[in-house]
């Protein structure tokens, strides 16, 4: 039998035929294992390999199944991932340490069990005892086509899938797991991509398709952890952010080849584990009916991927007994909320030079739309004068740096959403609306400039 060692780069995966202090190619340090090839091994494989020649088939005559997909009840999952898991796909899911991951992927377990499929959970970081606690915490009843598997062989995974057929397949994490035929460690490039490679051959397969989850773990960068490579496999990488100390959790798809992306799934981190937030207009604004305005606080519209959301900007701003005021803003870019006080300081003629501004959202959410500027500068102008803004007020338009209003897209979608909603004025940049702009109960009121909006609503002259 012959036998040749080489040393392979644990970050990379680039081969040399001698140990090497630094990676030529990735310029990792100390990052060279020795590996043992077994030619013997690896000529019977070779030569088992079967080429199977597929011949192409004409686009128009390829047949599409509508029930390709396994619709689960948990709707914010299905609306992130399309309309549901797809039955012969590959999806990762990232997220933070604490996130909720292991308890989003249970209740999926459980709702696809309770429709008659059948599920493996193969799990290299928790034990048995530790899935079932988590279970019969989270779980109202515990299907029986739910199979666990603790342990972190690939092999064993394999001959586990062929033993109970499953439908779908639940990795955690896939970083946990290796091949024996690699003398690499788990969690190494060459391990996970191979893994990530048998269980994408396993779910494409046209006689037997099946649905693999897996979990991936994040970098302090909140970046997934790995190669890229990892990434372009699979079919569908999904985010879940949230702290571990806050109630909020959103899912978020950043690759779909089954459906858009953009799409966000909400959900509130319990008791009972994850709760899809059904109507998040109201989760995230503060009831304040048939009381007086509060200073601090203007409402908004944001689209988040086919989904309008009302929220609720808070301000805080107080007087500063050092040379640098605080700038504060947990749900925005600290340079977001610099250049708005800067246009806000120059256009609108309010100083804060001495003052410390705090933002924050009710419920948590984070703010990337540029929709949700002129709010954001309203709420620091109510709390800088001590005003509040009515309820059922709301501003929706980006500011420009000369303090001009900037129209945003889909606004008539937007202003129909909170007509329905009942709310009863709304200002928009001039020119901002297309069409007759008619509705039923909400007033729009089209402005030029911030100093316009300001003195609107405010009944001051700047």
């Amino acid at each position: 039998m012959k036998k040749k060692i080489i040393y392979r780069c644990s970050q990379c995966g680039n081969e040399s035929i001698r140990w090497m202090g630094r990676c030529s190619e990735c310029g990792s340090w100390n990052s060279f294992d020795e590996v043992l090839i077994d030619h013997k091994k690896s000529d019977n494989r070779k030569q088992s390999q079967k080429i199977e020649r597929v011949p192409p088939v004409k686009l128009s005559a390829i047949d599409v199944d509508d029930g390709h997909r396994i619709v689960t009840g948990i709707d914010e999952f299905n609306r992130v991932l399309g309309g549901g898991i797809v039955k012969d796909s590959v999806t990762i899911l990232t997220a933070r340490p604490g996130a909720g991951k292991s308890t989003l992927l249970l209740e999926i377990s459980e709702d696809i069990a309770q429709k008659g499929y059948k599920v493996l959970y193969a799990s290299g970081e928790e034990s048995e005892t530790q899935i079932r606690n988590r279970a019969n915490r989270i779980l109202d009843e515990i299907p029986k086509d739910i199979w666990i598997l603790s342990d972190i062989s690939m092999d064993n995974v394999l001959n586990t899938v062929d033993t109970i057929d499953p439908d779908l397949i639940i990795i955690d994490s896939i970083q946990t797991f290796k091949l024996d035929e690699f003398n690499s460690r788990a969690g190494s490039p060459i391990q996970t991509i191979e893994c990530a490679n048998t269980l994408v051959d396993m779910a494409k397969n046209k006689d037997r398709p099946r649905a693999v989850i897996m979990v991936g773990h994040m970098t302090k960068a909140n970046e997934m952890a790995g190669l890229r490579t990892l990434e372009h496999l699979v079919d569908t990488v999904i985010y879940l952010e949230g702290e571990s100390d806050e109630e909020l959790r959103t899912l978020m798809a950043t690759k779909n080849r089954f459906g858009p992306t953009g799409e966000i799934g909400l959900f509130a981190m319990g008791e009972k584990g994850m709760i899809p937030i059904v109507n998040p207009s109201e989760f995230f604004i503060t009831n304040r009916k048939h009381s007086e305005p509060v200073p601090g606080s203007a409402l908004s519209v944001i689209k988040e991927g086919s989904r309008l959301i009302i929220v609720e900007i808070e301000s805080l701003v107080s007087h500063s007994f050092t040379p640098y005021p605080a700038r504060i803003g947990d749900c925005l870019r600290k340079d977001q909320l610099s250049t708005l006080i800067s246009i806000l300081e120059q256009r609108g003629k309010i100083n804060l030079y001495d003052k410390n501004v705090v933002i924050k959202t009710t419920g948590g959410l984070r703010l990337s739309e540029q929709s949700v500027n002129l709010a954001i500068i309203m709420s620091i102008v109510s709390s800088v004068w001590d005003k509040g803004i009515s309820s059922d007020v709301v501003f929706i338009a980006d500011v420009g740096l000369t303090g001009e209003l900037k129209r945003v897209p889909s606004m008539e979608g937007r202003i129909k959403e909170l007509d329905r909603m009942g709310y009863r004025k709304v200002y928009i940049s001039k020119g901002g609306l297309k069409g007759n702009g008619k509705f039923d109960n909400i007033k729009v009121v089209e402005l030029r400039t911030l100093q316009e909006v300001i003195g609107h609503v405010f009944r001051e002259k700047l």
